[in-house]
């Protein structure tokens, strides 16, 4: 069996800031990707998917985002060709086509499953195989019964299958108004959540939402220790997005109450064909195959943990969690900071072993 220091699961970007952290400690990890290609889950998103935040706030440690123009928002495509040079740069041994399937304690350390055959003893473990693989699914009234289209926004690619539809978008965070306002356009829509939309105005005093919490020191605060649930998401917007629910297209209204075949039933009493759902809803933490460590993970599959630290497992940790430790923790702008605490406490774990 081979032996090695550290494992790291997932080489989309929290797996590759972690290598590049655990490389500049001297720490040669093996970076296990169950694709074919170490750049997460951006090449699978929806096709006119844009970060909220400027390329100069959206890069990885070691290697600022390229173009001449920092303040424009990158495109999907954009993301993954950066993160397709960034691990041909990085010069670490990551190994594409290597499903973890399990992890168990062994000696001390962990041994790693792989599917199809295969395994790896490892002193320490870094899980960041991030949130795509589960997609949030929540129980709505009557959805199951539901004889139209549903998917999930991770099935979600574009607005061409749904012209002329009646479409409902489930969620009120970015993705949610976002594939709402892009289907509106060829589509009657109409966006429900269970409270109202809150925006956060994308520019102020002329700068950039991330200028300011970069300034502030926002962004960096460790409140993900202080929260029990995650807050309100918040929809950053340049002003089009306001403005087309202002506009009703799409209209937002409260939850449905029921589904009765294709008819949906509103608060107010009506009933309306609908020809799709889409559950823009969000995604949990990725980790099935920690299911055989004890303790591990919690009865809802969240990881328990500090500051990305196992409460349970001593050298199992954990990088691109949503608030892992700040606001930032689970994108490209701050994983970075996140990987260097983890690999620091992974470095004196070594050392002393």
């Amino acid at each position: 069996m081979e032996h090695v220091d550290v494992a790291v699961i997932g080489g989309g970007q929290s797996g590759l800031a972690t290598a590049h952290a655990l490389r500049r400690r001297g720490i040669e990890p093996v970076v296990l990707e169950a694709s074919d290609r170490a750049v997460g889950s951006w090449p699978r998103y929806y096709d006119s998917l844009t970060l909220f935040s400027p390329a100069r706030y959206s890069a990885l440690p070691g290697m600022p985002f390229p173009g001449a123009d920092l303040d424009r928002y990158p495109h999907r495509d954009e993301v993954a060709a950066y993160l397709t040079v960034y691990a041909a740069g990085l010069d670490a041994d990551i190994r594409t086509g290597r499903r973890v399937s399990a992890i168990r304690r062994a000696d001390g350390g962990f041994e790693v499953e792989l599917a199809g055959g295969g395994r790896l003893a490892v002193g320490a473990v870094v899980a960041a195989s991030g949130t795509y693989g589960r997609p949030h699914r929540p129980a709505l009234p009557g959805l199951e019964g539901f004889t139209g289209t549903v998917l999930h926004a991770a099935d979600y690619r574009s607005r061409d299958r749904f012209a002329g539809q009646r479409v409902v978008v489930v969620g009120g965070g970015n993705s949610a108004v976002q594939i709402a306002a892009e289907l509106a356009t060829v589509a009657r829509v109409t966006l429900v959540s269970r409270a109202p939309v809150k925006f956060a105005r994308q520019h102020i005093g002329g700068r950039d939402l991330h200028f300011w919490l970069k300034r502030t020191g926002l962004d960096i605060a460790p409140l993900g220790r202080l929260l029990r649930t995650p807050p309100t998401q918040l929809v950053i917007d340049d002003g089009r997005y306001r403005a087309a629910l202002a506009q009703g297209a799409p209209d937002r209204r409260e939850l449905f109450t029921g589904i009765d075949g294709t008819k949906a039933l509103w608060p107010d009493g009506t009933r309306e064909e609908v020809d799709a759902i889409v559950l823009a809803t969000g995604y949990r933490p990725d980790l099935p195959y920690l299911t055989g460590l004890d303790g591990a993970l919690d009865a809802a599959g969240q990881p328990r943990h500090r500051d990305g630290a196992s409460l349970t497992h001593p050298g199992l940790t954990f990088v691109g969690l949503e608030w892992q430790r700040s606001l930032s923790s689970n994108s490209l702008r701050g994983v970075g900071r996140d990987a260097d605490r983890v690999a620091r406490r992974l470095a004196q774990r070594l050392t002393q072993s």
